[in-house]
């Protein structure tokens, strides 16, 4: 087991190696349609990706966190 104080990069690390999965895969399938090698293309494509996505995810969470919470706002106890 991992201790929860690792949850926030945990989850960061989860988040940016599955979204970037996704969207590398579609990029490069728009890019190069399903051309032979396909696969190891798309593989190239996502670890570069994720390079990238990770440390950004750890970055920008926290700035779009107090972006949220300037939004948005907490209803009084009695209407919840």
């Amino acid at each position: 087991m991992i201790p929860a104080r690792f949850a926030p990069v945990l989850f960061g690390f989860l988040l940016s190696g599955l979204m970037s999965f996704v969207v590398s895969g579609i990029a490069t399938w728009r890019a190069a349609g399903l051309p032979e090698g396909f696969l190891g293309v798309w593989m190239g494509a996502w670890l570069s990706s994720w390079l990238v996505a990770f440390p950004t995810v750890l970055v920008v969470a926290p700035v779009v966190r107090r972006i949220v919470a300037r939004v948005t706002f907490q209803p009084p106890a009695e209407d919840r």
